[in-house]
Formats: structure tokens, C-alpha cells, sequence
């Protein structure tokens, strides 16, 4: 508003445009629908939904649009009556419910709120009903839009030629001249309602000659215009199929507008009145002269074949997709038709080659606008393969075609002609043929020359070889056909494609040679067969290019030699021998034993071989041991496999196994004593070599840390000989590698598996054992959690140290198929399932905490380093909380004293956390006074800060350096306190604050609050939730959360912050009393100022000087005053307010001004004037005939 000022609002750039109340819609919609689509206005409570505002404001303010209003039936079950309800949509669908549906279409841009609706919508009535959309649109088009057209153009048909063209689209209409007394005739017996016939025409007009010799002209004249349409012919060959299609559909339409003329009453009465006159020449042979019916009749037939032509398909088709559709919907229709309809082969043929001129022009305008040269090669090919599809469509279609023609010409026995049909798009189907192919030669060149792949990736980006960066050469070569069209097949296309294909490959004939180069420097350059065939397999995907392909061909000399480098590689292998190589550690690793390690070593040195021999065949082609090199090569391959022959070790082992007596006997466990140094260097007993390797027995540290006498210390170990582990798997490896073994050591090796499985549990047992007690030993604070599962391990173990393995070898099949309740002899298989069973559970207990008691730790010490948010806090708590629970579930003793332990650990941390957030707030809150003219205010209060800061262990300074440092820049950088935003106001001539400052102390309270009781409302960790009992039972109440810890800080630190608010506080009254001396401004009465002044115009001057010297105080471009960045005084409306009312001061002392000052002038002027007039009337003698000077 003007009286707020000139800062309130800047001016616009430009007018806004004018807002549209939905109401005007509303009304419109509410005075149109009821008569239109027969509703009642509470039927069309519907349509204003809670949406309707919305949808009206964007319908009229966008740049084009419809909104659709549909009226959908309701299913009702009982039959007996029909109910409707109404939609007002933007997006129209179709459903068998919808009874009307009444289209709103805006004729301009936006709708304009002045002017009526009713100018600025179109109304279509669209489909509805039990009609169907192509009932409705037929009825649109053919009653509504064609004689509307239809009138315009015969309106204009003397204006614009281009309405004379579209008028002339259609075969010319005949319309036949009848004699005005015929007309009148006809209208006197319409008129009378009887039908016309010769007693309407008086009998000396029908005996005049002259009447009848100008009816017998104008039957002439109707024959000599009829025989110009049914004559009317064009040439097939020239124009579109379009055309020739639209020509006989017209033409029928032409001829059936005569006959429905010639079948008119005016007509018949002319016809009439020659026969009455006896002028039969001129009635008899009217028909046969036209020729009507003969023509009539072959249109007919003719349009058999146009009419539902599916041609436009073909011409509107935007894809590729289309066109394909489009063929097979033409051709099927010809194809059909054609042997239904008399329409000649001889124009059959041209309208076939038309469609094809089509068809050509369709493919080039798709295929050009997708840019060939520049789409990426997968969309090139992926369009290229869909064109030949589509030529392949084509050619079977035109096929068919042709089958087709000929069938039809033999049937009719007409003249025989060539059924040919010359292809318009033939040199467009040659072009892509050959453009797919070299595309995908330039392809290849691409990517081996790319950054990525090939020589690019080899060398480097950006790096050339022999001064010549390959790929921009390709693509710079590339960048020559991009500026041509591609597709243009014409006589000067083809050259100007045939000049830049010329140019492309001299410039990649300079890229291919130095490929060349590049293969012939690496093909030199490989030290084995593996490079030299790695190198060809990367270059692969160019040997199709014929000057790469040739420079090849010399190297197969060097390959035989580098495979015979290979070879000679392959023999020191195998001289090296199996147990001194690294095959042989990596199958003691895999378990694999020495025998069977070594003859699957000598048959993949084999296989090698035969690789080598099978790449030098890929390479060479099949027969090159024919050659000279190639035979010598084939015979030493021979020689070698045969030293590769593996039966030679079978034997050796068989012999050795003969040789030796294996038996199981003994006790299971055995106390060994080694050196304590030996012992910290296995783990405690924790390594293993036998296991499952078979080289030694698991041995474990009893009771954790054993005992040591004299440098030695005891040791648990399995008594097992490993060897027998080693024939067991022997055995079952030659078995596999297809080896015979005779059945005697089978059945050895048949016991040893039947111990294996307990003697391979018992080592990992013990292993396992050893292993957990270290974990226990390495993780202090866990042994008392575990030391229930502890002790009964050691139970176990001094149940099984008196059984032997004489009872598992005879007692093993018994024990398989006997419960362990029915017998003893199971006892010792239960016992060795129980240890492990024993043991896995101290294992996975032991393991279990270990986790916890590590996330626990982790959670711990995120406490001091996690965001100072409820949500961190709550979130480290429930996982240190919820592992507690999860060991007090797992049954873990000694909970109680571990929990309270980790309670005083975390309340050390959060009370660090809890003195650093406020220091921080404090920082925040001082944070940007230092650039307010204003001070603190409260002296002391900066010095009190400062030392709180700098007091050890609580300073933020002092933590620069570590975790402290890191906790106050996360402190600094997310401390947040919400700013208040107070505004001087003026209501009712009053200036106040709002809000009052007391809320922005009650506000920064309660945000100190808040970050304190981020902390002091955690909920504290307890070990005995689940103990429900015990809760109820017990009388002491514990503390729930960490609340306590306020009490534990330094006075100070909890002064300093209500110390700073207070003094923020007075510094806010301060600065707000002063505007609230301006309350005076609305106390001063204006005809007080005007009889003060009076009427001296230089005491009037003196005030407006004033009154704008003073506006300078208050019209600056600041509205605001800062306090830091926690508070802001706005004062936007007062001064605006102000300077409104400066505003009015200067106007009104202006205007009274003014008017004064205009009295004094036309005072002024009129003595002047009265001057002038006595001036004008002296006379002056002397001067006449003088010199006069102005």
C-alpha cells in the first residue's frame, strides 16, 4: 500500500498477469452443465472437489489445455433405477460406464477474468453412450466440420487461390442446369405436398418449341458433363499412391452425386416433357450416351481395392517399428483385394513402384533424422539391422505380390506383360548394406585405437606412436564422412560419398600402418608363447582388414621357436622334481597327499603341452607338423610325454605300503612336555600341523596356562599316528585319478577311514580348545563369563584320558547302528561327540563375547566422539544396552560387577561431553557480538569466560592438539542455538515489540535445557532387566538416568551461561527503548505546525528543508539490527510506518505550500501585467526613424 512507504515493495518489472477466481468457472460450469448433459446442479457437487481450485487455476493460467467433464453411470444392483455422477478431469479415459463427456477447449493461451468465458472456450460433445468413438467422430466430421468447410469454401471460391486448391482436391462436381420453370414447378408441388408431374406446368409452355428446344440444350449439356467425369482418367505412373488411391475414391463420390441428381424430381419432370413431346432421341439413349453406369460400376469394383487402403499408416509412421507394420498391412491388403477387384495388373504394377517412392522417402526421412554418422554405434547397428529386416519384408512381400499377379492375370486372360516391379528404394537398400558393414570395420579400428582397449590402453592416453595420435587420426578420418549425408543415393551423392570414403581410408591407411608397426614391434618383443598368443588374440578383431592380416604371416618361424622355449621351460619344470617345487607346498595346503600331489603335478605339465601343440594349430592351421620345423617340434613333444608317464610312482608307492604294518592302539590323549620358548612361539598349543594335513598330532595347553618346571611345559596331545590319515587319503585320491589299487591295502585304508573321522575330530578339538583359551587369555575381562564352560571342558578331558582306540576300530560298525542307551561299547564314539560338543560351546561362547565385548568398547569410546544429538547418544547406549541383555539371556555370571564397572566408565565420558557442550553453547552464544557496537554489558562476564576456557581439563584450547581438538571443532561446526527474529511494530498508532524480549530469554533457557538434557536424559545401562523377580522384590530404588551428573560440575561452568543471557537480555531493552520514543511522531496535530508557520513563504521553505534533512535518519536501505547471530530487531514496518508519515507531513505541507505560493504568483503576475498595459500606452517621440534595440 502507498501509505507504507516507498522500501515496502520495490515496483514490478512488468504487469503480473490477472488472477482467475475459480468462482467465475464455477458459475459458468454451474449455468452450462444442466441443459447440456442433463444434470441437475446437486448432481454436480462431484465435479468442485477439494481439487477444483487447483485444477482451474492451472487449466486457465497454462499455455494450452482441456479439461474434460464426464458423465459415468453407476452400477446398480437392483436394476430399477439409473444413477450418474460426474468427473471434471484434465486427462481423459475411456470406460463402457461413460454416458457423455463434454470437451472444454481454450481458444487462447490463459483465460482472462473480464471477459466472458463464452468467447474464450470451444465445446465438443465427445463419445458417450452405446455409440462407439468412430460412430461419433463420423458424425462430427461428416455433419459438422465438412459442411462448414464446405460453405467456407464455396464462399471464398473467388479469393485466395490457395482455398481454390483445396476445393479442387476432389474430382470436379457436375451440377446439372434445370430450366426455371421447372424449378418452379417442383417448388410449387413441394410446397403443395404432392409430387411433381406436367399438370403443374401450363399446357401452351409444355407445346412452346422454344421451352422444349431449351430443355433438349440442357440434356445435352448434362451429357456432355457427365461424360466428362465418367471419362475422367490419370496416369498410374506418375504422382504418389496417394493420389492414384484418393482419385477413384473421389471420383465414386463424383459419380454418386450425379446419379442422385439424375434421380431428383427437377430431373424427372424434364425427362418428362420431352417424352410428352414425342423428343424420345433425346431421352431413350440418355443413359448409354453418358456412359454413367459403366462407369459407375467399374469404380465400384476398382474401389474394392482402395477403399480401407492402409497407406496413411505407411505416410504417418515415426519409427522404424511403423514402417515394418505399415508393409505387411499394405501388401496383405493388396493381396486380398487384388483377387476380388477387376483393377488391372498394368496399374497394379506402377501403384506398387508409388508405394515404393513412398516407402524410399518415409526410411530416408526416419533413418536422416536419427543422424546415422553421429549416433553410437550399438543404436547405428541396432537401426541398420531393423532397416534390413524391413527391406527383407519388402522383397518377401513383393513376392508374394508378383504370385499373386500372375495368378490373377492367368485367371482373367488378359494380355500378358512382364510382372516386374522396379523397387524405388533399391540403391537406398545397396547404400545401407554397404554402410553397416563399413561401420563395423571403422568399429573395430576404433576400439583398438580407443583409451581403453587395444594400443590406447597399452600405450597410455595420449600418447602417440611414431608422432601420430591413432585415435584422433581414426576420428578425425571419421569426421569426414560426418560432414556428408550418408544416405543420399543421387548422382551427385554417390560421388560426393565416394570422395569421402576415398579420403577416410587415406587417412586410416596411415593409422593401419603404424598398427602394423606396433604388432610386428610386440610380436619381436614376446619372451614366450604366451605373450606372442596373447598379442594375437588382441589384435583378433582386426586380422580382417587385408594389410594387417598379411603382416602376420612371417612370424610363424619365431612362434615355433618361442614354443619350443616353452617346451624346454616344461622339461627344467619337470627336472626340478615334485617335492622341491612350489606345487608341492600349495598341495599340502589343499590336503592333498605327497603321491597323489605328484602324478597330478606330471599330468598337468601334460595337458600344458598338449596346449601349446593345440594354440600352434589355431594359429597355423591344421597339418603344420607336416613341415620340416613343425615335425621336429611334433617329435620332441612325443619324447617328453612319454617320461611324463606316471606308473612308475604308483608302483614305488605300492612297494613301500607292503613293506610297512599300520595299526590304531593306544590311548587317546597323551601328556607331552616341551620348552616353554617352543610353546610361545605355537600359540600356547594353539598351531596344529596334523589336523588335517597329517604331519602331527594337535596338541593343547591343559588347563590354559600349564605348568613349568625347570625351562618345560605341558602340553594335551592326541594320540594318533598321522600316517594313517595319509593312506586313507592316498587311496582315495589314485582312485579317482583312475589307478588300480589292489584290495588288501583298500581294506587298510577302509579302517583308517573308519577311525578318521573321530581322530580328525579329537585334533580339532584339542586344537580348538587351545585356541579359546588363548582368546580368553588375550581378552582381559572375560575369563570369569566363561570360566562355567572352562570347567567343564576340563571335566571332559579327564573323563577320556583312560579310553583307547582299540575300542573304535572293533566296536565302530556296532556303534553305528546301536543307540548310545542300549550298549557301553558306544559310550567312547558319544564321548568323543560330547568333547566337541563341550568344546564348541565354550568356543562359541568364548567367541560370542569376545564380539560383544568389542562392540561394547566401540560403542564405549564413540560416546566421546559421536554427534552430540539424543539419537547418537540413545543409539550407542541401546547397543552397549543391548548387548548386556543379550549376555544376560546367554546366561554369562558375574554380570552385575562387569555392568557396573562399564557404568563408571561411561559416566566419566559424559561428563566431559557434558561440561565441552557447554563451553561450546557458551562460544555459540557470544558468537558475533564482537561486531555489535554493543558490548556484554555484565562486566566480568568475558574475563569469567576466558577462564573457564583456559581451567585445566575443561578449556576448549587445551585440546587443540588431540581427541579434545577433534570433539571442539565437531562442537563448533554443529552447535546451533535457534536465532530469534523480534519486529518493531506499530498497531492502532502504538509502537511495541513482538515478540517481547522475556521470550527470547524463556527460549534461550530452554534450548540450554535441552542440550543438557541430552545427556542428563539418557537412560543408564543395567544387567538385570530381565530379572523381573528381583525388581519387584527388591526396596532400593536405582537411578535411571544420568541427571546425577550435574552435581559433579564446577559452579561455574553452570553460572556462565545464565550469565550470558542475562546480559544479551539488557542489551535488548536498551536498544528497543529507543525506538520507543518514537511514539511522539503520532502525537503532533498539523493545523498546530500550519498556524505557526503563517503566511512567510521563507518559514514554509525553512520546514520542507527540514523535513527532508530529517528523512535521511530513517530512509536507509538496513531493516535490521544484530545482536550477535542469536537475535535481530527488525524494524522494517516502523520505518516504514515513519516514513509514511513523513510522507504525509511533506505532501500536505507541500500542498498548503503550493497553494500559498500560487497566490503570490498570480498576485505577482498581475501587477506585472497592470504594468505592462500602462507601459503600452505612453508614447514615445523621438525614436521614430531611429535605431530601435531590443
Amino acid at each position: 500500500m502507498e501509505q507504507n512507504g516507498h522500501s515496502e515493495t520495490p515496483p514490478p518489472a512488468e504487469a503480473p498477469a490477472p488472477f482467475f477466481d475459480p468462482e467465475i468457472f464455477r458459475s459458468y460450469l454451474l449455468a452450462l452443465l444442466p441443459p447440456v448433459i442433463g444434470a441437475l446442479p446437486s448432481d454436480l457437487v462431484g465435479i468442485f472437489d477439494g481439487e477444483f481450485d487447483e485444477r482451474v487455476t492451472r487449466f486457465a493460467g497454462e499455455g494450452g489445455g482441456v479439461l474434460y467433464v464426464v458423465k459415468l453411470r453407476d452400477d446398480e444392483e437392483d436394476g430399477e433405477s439409473l444413477a450418474y455422477h460426474y468427473q471434471l478431469t484434465q486427462y481423459l479415459t475411456y470406460h463402457p460406464s461413460h454416458v457423455l463427456t463434454l470437451a472444454l477447449i481454450k481458444r487462447s493461451a490463459t483465460l482472462d477474468p473480464t471477459a466472458p468465458l463464452a468467447t474464450q472456450l470451444h465445446l465438443l460433445n465427445l463419445f458417450g453412450g452405446d455409440e462407439t468413438p468412430y460412430e461419433s467422430l463420423h458424425a462430427v466430421v461428416s455433419c459438422g466440420v465438412k459442411p462448414w468447410f464446405d460453405a467456407f469454401v464455396g464462399a471464398r471460391g473467388n479469393a485466395k487461390d490457395g482455398d481454390t486448391k483445396m476445393a479442387k482436391r476432389r474430382n470436379p462436381e457436375t451440377h446439372l442446369t434445370i430450366h426455371p420453370v421447372i424449378l418452379r414447378a417442383v417448388e410449387q408441388a413441394t410446397a403443395s405436398g404432392t409430387r411433381p408431374n406436367l399438370s403443374l406446368i401450363p399446357a401452351k409452355t409444355l407445346s412452346d418449341s422454344t421451352f422444349l428446344n431449351s430443355l433438349h440444350g440442357h440434356v445435352n449439356s448434362w451429357i456432355k458433363s457427365i461424360q466428362a467425369v465418367t471419362k475422367l482418367t490419370r496416369d498410374v505412373s506418375s504422382g504418389t499412391a496417394s493420389q492414384e488411391i484418393n482419385f477413384w475414391l473421389s471420383l465414386e463420390r463424383a459419380l454418386e452425386a450425379i446419379e442422385t441428381q439424375l434421380r431428383s424430381d427437377a430431373v424427372t419432370m424434364v425427362m418428362d416433357c420431352l417424352r410428352n413431346a414425342k423428343r424420345f432421341h433425346a431421352t431413350v439413349s440418355f443413359i448409354a450416351d453418358t456412359g454413367l453406369k459403366d462407369a459407375t460400376d467399374l469404380v465400384h469394383k476398382y474401389n474394392q481395392l482402395m477403399k480401407d487402403f492402409p497407406l496413411n499408416e505407411l505416410l504417418s509412421a515415426t519409427d522404424l517399428d511403423k514402417i515394418h507394420e505399415s508393409l505387411m498391412l499394405i501388401f496383405s491388403h493388396i493381396n486380398r483385394k487384388l483377387r476380388l477387384s477387376p483393377y488391372p495388373i498394368r496399374r497394379a504394377l506402377p501403384l506398387v513402384e508409388a508405394i515404393s517412392r513412398d516407402f524410399n522417402d518415409q526410411l530416408v526421412r526416419i533413418l536422416t533424422s536419427h543422424r546415422l554418422a553421429y549416433t553410437p554405434y550399438e543404436t547405428f547397428d541396432r537401426l541398420l539391422s531393423q532397416t534390413m529386416v524391413i527391406f527383407r519384408t519388402w522383397d518377401d512381400q513383393i513376392k508374394e505380390f508378383t504370385n499373386v499377379a500372375r495368378e490373377v492375370t492367368r485367371k482373367r486372360s488378359e494380355r500378358f506383360i512382364p510382372i516386374k516391379v522396379v523397387s524405388a528404394h533399391a540403391k537406398l537398400q545397396e547404400r545401407t548394406r554397404y554402410l553397416r558393414d563399413w561401420r563395423k570395420q571403422h568399429e573395430q579400428l576404433a576400439v583398438m585405437t580407443g583409451p581403453t582397449k587395444g594400443l590406447g590402453a597399452e600405450i597410455g592416453i595420449g600418447l602417440a606412436i611414431g608422432g601420430m595420435d591413432m585415435e584422433e587420426e581414426v576420428k578425425e578420418a571419421y569426421e569426414v564422412i560426418k560432414r556428408i549425408d550418408v544416405l543420399d543415393v543421387s548422382v551427385e551423392g554417390t560421388e560426393i560419398w565416394v570422395a569421402a570414403e576415398n579420403a577416410y581410408n587415406e587417412r586410416v591407411a596411415r593409422v593401419e600402418n603404424q598398427i602394423i608397426a606396433r604388432l610386428r614391434d610386440r610380436l619381436g618383443t614376446a619372451r614366450n608363447a604366451n605373450e606372442m598368443f596373447r598379442v594375437f588374440s588382441k589384435f583378433n578383431a582386426l586380422f580382417v582388414r587385408p594389410k594387417i592380416r598379411g603382416a602376420i604371416q612371417e612370424y610363424q618361424t619365431q612362434l615355433i621357436d618361442s614354443v619350443k622355449e616353452d617346451i624346454k621351460h616344461l622339461h627344467d619344470k619337470f627336472k626340478t622334481q615334485y617335492r622341491y617345487s612350489e606345487t608341492y607346498h600349495m598341495s599340502l595346503m589343499r590336503d592333498l597327499p605327497p603321491i597323489a600331489g605328484a602324478i597330478t603335478w606330471a599330468r598337468q605339465i601334460e595337458r600344458q603341452l598338449v596346449a601349446y601343440m593345440k594354440r600352434v594349430e589355431d594359429v597355423l592351421g591344421k597339418g603344420w607338423e607336416l613341415y620340416a620345423e613343425g615335425q621336429k617340434l611334433s617329435s620332441e613333444s612325443s619324447a617328453f610325454r612319454k617320461k611324463l608317464d606316471t606308473r612308475m610312482v604308483y608302483e614305488a608307492w605300492l612297494g613301500d605300503i607292503n613293506r610297512r604294518n599300520m595299526g590304531v592302539e593306544g590311548r587317546l590323549f597323551e601328556i607331552v612336555r616341551v620348552r616353554a620358548q617352543q610353546m610361545q612361539v605355537q600359540g600356547g598349543g594353539v598351531e596344529t600341523t596334523g589336523g588335517t594335513s597329517g604331519t602331527n598330532t594337535a596338541i593343547s595347553t591343559i588347563g590354559g596356562g600349564g605348568s613349568s618346571q625347570g625351562g618345560f611345559q605341558f602340553q594335551l596331545a592326541v594320540n594318533f599316528d598321522p600316517q594313517i590319515i595319509t593312506l586313507f587319503k592316498e587311496v582315495r585320491n589314485l582312485l579317482w585319478l583312475g589307478f588300480q589299487v589292489p584290495h588288501a591295502i583298500t581294506n587298510m585304508a577302509k579302517d583308517a577311514k573308519r577311525v578318521y573321522p573321530h581322530a580328525v575330530s579329537l585334533m580339532e578339538t584339542v586344537r580348538t580348545y587351545g585356541q579359546t583359551l588363548d582368546l580368553v587369555e588375550g581378552n582381559r575381562g572375560i575369563e570369569w563369563l566363561v570360566a562355567e564352560w572352562r570347567s567343564e571342558c576340563q571335566r571332559m578331558i579327564a573323563k577320556g584320558i583312560n579310553i583307547r582306540w582299540d575300542s573304535f576300530v572293533n566296536q565302530y560298525d556296532a556303534g553305528r547302528y546301536v543307540s548310545s542307551a542300549d550298549g557301553r561299547d558306544n559310550r567312547h564314539i558319544m564321548f568323543v561327540r560330547e568333547f566337541a560338543s563341550v568344546v564348541s560351546v565354550l568356543q562359541d561362547k568364548t567367541n560370542s563375547v569376545i564380539d560383544l565385548y568389542k562392540d561394547i568398547l566401540r560403542a564405549v569410546d564413540d560416546l566421546a566422539t559421536c554427534s552430540y544429538r539424543t539419537e547418537a547418544f540413545e543409539e550407542l547406549l541401546g547397543r552397549i544396552q543391548g548387548a548386556i541383555d543379550r549376555l544376560n539371556l546367554e546366561g554369562y555370571a558375574n554380570l552385575d560387577h562387569w555392568v557396573a564397572e562399564l557404568d563408571k566408565r561411561i559416566e566419566g565420558i559424559l561428563l566431559q561431553r557434558l561440561t565441552r557442550i557447554i563451553e561450546a553453547w557458551c562460544a555459540e552464544f557470544e558468537r558475533g557480538d564482537d561486531d555489535s557496537s554493543f558490548g556484554i554489558g555484565a562486566g566480568g562476564t568475558r574475563r569469567d569466560t576466558a577462564t573457564m576456557r583456559d581451567r585445566d581439563g575443561s578449556g576448549l584450547k587445551r585440546r587443540g592438539g588431540g581427541a579434545g581438538g577433534k570433539e571442539e571443532k565437531f562442537l563448533e561446526s554443529h552447535m546451533t542455538i535457534k536465532p530469534f527474529v523480534h519486529e518493531i511494530r506499530i498497531q492502532n498508532q502504538v509502537i511495541f515489540l513482538d515478540p517481547p524480549i522475556e521470550h527470547a530469554r524463556a527460549s534461550w533457557i530452554r534450548q540450554l535445557h535441552e542440550w543438557l538434557g541430552v545427556v542428563c536424559q539418557l537412560r543408564r545401562i543395567q544387567s538385570s532387566r530381565y530379572e523381573i523377580g528381583l525388581q519387584m522384590q527388591g526396596s532400593v530404588t536405582t537411578e535411571t538416568t544420568y541427571t546425577s551428573l550435574l552435581t559433579h560440575l564446577p559452579p561455574s561452568t553452570l553460572h556462565l551461561p545464565f550469565s550470558l543471557i542475562e546480559s544479551k537480555t539488557l542489551l535488548l531493552k536498551d536498544y528497543i527503548s529507543k525506538w520507543l520514543q518514537f511514539q511522539s511522531l503520532w502525537d503532533l496535530e498539523s493545523e498546530y505546525v500550519f498556524s505557526r508557520l503563517g503566511d512567510s513563504l521563507a518559514h514554509w521553505q525553512q520546514l520542507l528543508t527540514e523535513i527532508k534533512r530529517a528523512r535521511s535518519t530513517f530512509d536507509t536501505s538496513e531493516t535490521q539490527k544484530s545482536f550477535g547471530v542469536l537475535c535481530k530487531i527488525d524494524y522494517e514496518q516502523v520505518q516504514s510506518r515513519v516514513n509514511a508519515k513523513y510522507d504525509a507531513w511533506q505532501r500536505e505541507i507541500l500542498g498548503r505550500f503550493g497553494v500559498k505560493l500560487g497566490n503570490e504568483m498570480r498576485e505577482m503576475h498581475a501587477s506585472i501585467l497592470k504594468a505592462r498595459n500602462e507601459l503600452e500606452g505612453q508614447s514615445i517621440e523621438g525614436l521614430v526613424g531611429g535605431v530601435r534595440r531590443f
